[in-house]
Formats: structure tokens, sequence, C-alpha cells
């Protein structure tokens, strides 16, 4: 089976995933109402699809509501990309291939690469814990062919103009600092202002998180898959597991069509070691409060 590529919005190759590391004590599960099911619509056993696809999801006998959202008889969509079941007595994890949809969302547009792969669905309760018993879909076998327009001569498009002294930068973490496996980033950003996706306003753009990644080219849309998170929504933080080890972060601001202003606005890449504390009993280092005259101060609100 090839490797994944994927994620909600569009286009490349993946590189292996990152997973939730730290342990997570079994809970409590909540219980789950008489012939609850979840489903993929319009999707059956060995399908051929596209590159690019938009898979929806669908539920009987219960009821989708939010993470956080406590109502009786109720969850939300995780969709599980070439990757076994977790764990059905802890949170789901949430990485490349545990993709977690909060907001009650039934539908996702995924990006995998050509080849055989394996997608499934498991409801989880309002604190991402699957049910009791689990409401889950069978794991379905489907083929992604390479599409047509992908062979086509590749035409760069337009690049908007960025403002004089536009910059993006990191407020948290710092070149250097050791983090926990699992982090907030909080992304600053100065001369410029923060759109969603899909939104023509000048002088703006969104953020796009690229992990363990060179520099995309900065003449095309960025790519999106699991080393090049993109945060469409105007998002200005996230959290993400990394495994440990050193990693390497660097962000793109990109325009309403995910392309790169013209001069780009990009941050330096900054390098951060990845430490579990319960397994090697080292802290990791305080977040050092940034000096105004040495680093820019800015942050907007995060993703769920």
């Amino acid at each position: 089976m090839s490797s994944p590529l994927l994620v909600a919005l569009a286009f490349i190759l993946i590189t292996p995933a990152a997973t939730l590391a730290g342990d997570v004590q079994p809970a409590d599960r909540t219980p789950s109402p008489p012939n609850a099911k979840v489903f993929f619509l319009d999707l059956e056993e060995g399908a051929h699809i596209p590159p690019n696809t938009v898979l929806r999801f669908g539920v009987s006998g219960i009821e989708i509501a939010p993470a956080g959202d406590t109502r009786p008889n109720s969850g939300h969509h995780h969709l599980l990309i070439d990757s076994a079941l977790p764990p059905l007595d802890q949170k789901i994890p949430s990485d490349f291939n545990h993709l977690h949809f909060g907001r009650g969302q039934a539908e996702a547009e995924v990006s995998l690469s050509p080849g055989e792969h394996t997608l499934q669905l498991l409801l989880g309760d309002h604190r991402h814990i699957p049910h009791d018993p689990p409401v889950m879909s069978k794991p379905l076998h489907v083929f992604v062919e390479e599409s047509a327009a992908s062979k086509q001569p590749d035409v760069p498009p337009t690049r908007r103009k960025s403002p004089p002294g536009a910059r993006v930068y990191f407020i948290t973490p710092h070149d250097g600092d050791v983090i926990k496996p699992t982090s907030t980033i909080h992304f600053g950003l100065k001369n410029m202002g923060v759109a969603p996706a899909g939104v023509n306003k000048p002088n703006t753009g969104h953020h796009h998180l690229i992990v363990d990644a060179d520099t995309p080219p900065l003449d095309r849309q960025v790519p999106n898959d699991p080393n090049h998170l993109h945060f469409g929504g105007g998002q200005t933080e996230k959290t993400i597991m990394l495994t440990p080890g050193r990693h390497t972060l660097q962000l793109v601001l990109a325009d309403d069509q995910h392309i790169p202003h013209d001069p780009p606005v990009i941050s330096e890449r900054i390098t951060v070691t990845v430490v579990s504390p319960k397994e090697t009993g080292a802290r990791p280092a305080a977040r050092r409060r940034p000096k105004r005259s040495t680093r820019h101060v800015y942050r907007h609100r995060g993703q769920t």
C-alpha cells in the first residue's frame, strides 16, 4: 500500500505521520444508543477515486454535535486514513492519520497519493473518546488514480503583492526550544491582516505551517499534506502532536488561493526538540517572553 497523502482541502504527498505521544489514561466511555451507525455517503468498497476527493459522512440513530457538547446520544466524526483502530478507551489521536472534525463537520476534502488507501470513520464523544459500544464504519479500501489534470502543463499563477515591511513569525516556540509532544504553536504577523482562504482582501493572507519540510515553491499553491498545514479559517495558533526528537517549523503566509505573496512573507525555519517528560525525566524549557525590541508580538485565535 502506498503511503498516505492527505488532509482537509487539497494537494500533494505525505511523509510519515507524527503520532500522539504521551499516555492517556483509560476513561469512562459514553454509552452509544442502540443501532447507532456511521458510514460514508457515495463511497463503496473498492471505489476508484481522484487524488482530490470530497468525502461525505452519514449517521443514523445518533446525533452529530461539536466536541465539548455533552448532549446525550451524540458525537462527532473522526476519519482514519491508512491506520488501524486506535484504543477504544482513550482519546482518539489527533495526527495526520486521525483527522478530527470537532466542529461537527460532515464532509472533508482530502488529497491522497495514487495507489491503495484505507478509510474508516469513528465517532467520538465530547472528549474525543469512542462510545461504548463504538460507533464506527467498516474500513473501506479505495484506489486513487492520477488525474488527467495533473498531467497538464503547469502554468504559474499570478501572485498578489505583499505590503512593505510585512513579516510573519513564531510567537512561540522559539528556535532551539524544547517542547512537549503536544504543544501549541502561536503565529504572529506584522503589517498585514489575516483573512480566511477565499477572501480576496488587499494586504491579507492566511497562515501555513511547514513541518519537517523545505520551503515550498513560492509561485504555486502551498501543498496541503501532513507536512504543509493550512489554516484557511484565519487561525493563528495550532496544537500539534510531534514525535520525540528534532523537528523543523516554518510559517508561510499565502493569499486567498493559497499562493505565497510577492515578495513572499515567510518566517525563518526554526528547530525544536520534542521531549517526553514522563519518558526522560526532563522538563521542557519554559517559554521565554519576547522583548519588543528584538521580537514581534502579535497573535490571534486558534483552530479546533
